[in-house]
């Protein structure tokens, strides 16, 4: 009942940033937990950080606690990750998920984007 597209990936420098953007189809969009996560070749799914559905708690992975942020806007239907000081080991492919469980774990999380390639250089 949700569809959610990401945007704003590319290739950067060490150091650079960027701001990936989900947005999402649907009139509960409020109601969910958002979640980022990123996926390496060969590597499991990581939980990146995720935002409860008021905005009003964020938690995120050790790896990236201090440069990287999550928001949400309900109004526009629309969460954000906002990528600083980024590093060679943040290179994967991004994906926004909803679900209704603050939660790391991907499995219980129930809609996908189609996932969005990030390559840091170095």
């Amino acid at each position: 009942q949700v569809q959610l597209v990401e945007s704003g990936g590319g290739l950067v420098q060490a150091g650079d940033s960027l701001r990936l953007t989900c947005g999402a189809s649907g009139r509960t969009f409020s109601t969910y937990v958002m979640g980022w996560f990123r996926q390496a070749p060969g590597k499991q799914r990581e939980f990146v950080a995720h935002i409860s559905p008021s905005g009003a708690m964020t938690r995120y992975t050790d790896s990236v606690k201090g440069r990287f942020t999550t928001s949400r806007d309900n109004a526009k239907n629309t969460v954000y990750l906002q990528m600083n000081s980024l590093n060679p080991e943040d290179t994967a492919v991004y994906y926004c998920a909803a679900g209704d469980e603050l939660t790391r774990d991907p499995s219980r999380y129930d809609y996908w984007g189609q996932g969005i390639q990030v390559t840091v250089s170095s």
